[in-house]
């Protein structure tokens, strides 16, 4: 892609998600996420392959399909209200309206079925951006009303989404896939929460993006998009395939690392609000993620083969380890255990 073009979009990207994150006014939160989608599609496209353009119609429509419950929300509380500003939801109709808008923009089960099949259609970087970035906006938007949203609707569809995506991701092979189930899981977790403490659904949305941030730097670094060449890893770079493992233990929620933090918390939050029985659900669902993370830190230690192929000897050629010590550099300080830190 032309370099000229690739920083319009990349900041047609930053600007639209600038807009909605300090606007109070809901045209212009709309407007945001607009840019947002309008300068991410031809990012989908620049591979110029069939996949690539299902998966950006599949995206637009999506999008498209949001936004308009979204403003047709803004209009119907403006019309009851009077008023355009976030902050002031009170009706029930427009307030679950939202909800559900702010769901397929997430992709929040039961709307989640987009989001697999759009990850799996576009090339890692895409990925990294879809699954990280494009979550900040609509996110910030359910933060920010989260106190006038319907709550039981709210935590059915937490409760469904780290079902799903535990659930959904046991079959799969693409590591793209595995990463979009990954990412439904752990918004059902901010979810889940997002009604009683809005600050643990931040620092969960925080560890979520370093991981998955992380995840994706080291499958691309690794050109490693299915299980397969996920299991050689090890053969390729060591020190790289430990980081890797320690992320998708991380992922997983396994302690003492870092993504254990946030579950343990959302746990401690819901039983204080007496909802144990749904603690015990979220926790049960939490073992299924659990199950395929341990599978794959399984493949990349314990499956390679026992001598070294020419092709990972012509990996080793081309890819200069001078360029991958820093991002080994990042990662180890993304993964380290934050849990004793925080807690102290």
């Amino acid at each position: 892609m032309n370099p000229y073009a690739l920083s319009m979009l990349m900041s047609s990207l930053a600007m639209g998600t600038i807009i909605t994150l300090s606007s109070s006014h809901w045209f212009l939160a709309w407007m945001g996420l607009e840019i947002n989608t309008l300068a991410i599609i031809p990012l989908m496209t620049k591979m110029h392959h069939p996949r690539a353009t299902e998966s950006a119609t599949k995206y637009f429509l999506t999008q498209a399909t949001a936004s308009a419950l979204l403003l047709f929300s803004a209009t119907m509380n403006a019309w009851l209200t009077g008023e355009w500003t976030i902050m002031n939801m009170n009706s029930y109709t427009p307030t679950t309206i939202l909800t559900i808008a702010l769901a397929i923009k997430l992709g929040i089960a039961p709307f989640h079925l987009w989001l697999p099949d759009v990850l799996q259609g576009l090339d890692m970087m895409t990925c990294l951006i879809l699954s990280t970035w494009q979550k900040l906006a609509p996110m910030a938007l359910l933060i920010l009303t989260s106190y006038q949203l319907n709550a039981n609707l709210l935590t059915l569809m937490a409760l469904a989404s780290a079902i799903i995506g535990g659930w959904g991701a046991l079959n799969q092979t693409q590591m793209r896939k595995i990463m979009a189930y990954s990412s439904i899981a752990h918004l059902g977790w901010m979810t889940l929460v997002v009604s009683f403490a809005p600050g643990l659904t931040l620092l969960n949305l925080t560890i979520y993006l370093m991981m998955t941030s992380s995840m994706f730097m080291m499958l691309m670094t690794l050109n490693a998009t299915n299980m397969n060449k996920l299991s050689i890893s090890r053969l390729k770079t060591p020190t790289l395939a430990a980081s890797m493992m320690a992320g998708l233990l991380s992922l997983g929620g396994l302690p003492p690392l870092s993504g254990f933090l946030p579950k343990w918390l959302i746990l401690q939050e819901m039983t204080k609000h007496h909802l144990g029985v749904l603690s015990t659900v979220m926790a049960l669902s939490a073992l299924l993620s659990l199950f395929f993370y341990l599978r794959l830190s399984y493949m990349i230690s314990m499956t390679s083969p026992p001598n070294i192929s020419n092709a990972n000897l012509a990996w080793r050629k081309k890819n200069n380890p001078s360029l991958i010590n820093p991002i080994l550099v990042v990662l180890s300080t993304m993964l380290m255990p934050i849990t004793p830190m925080l807690l102290m």
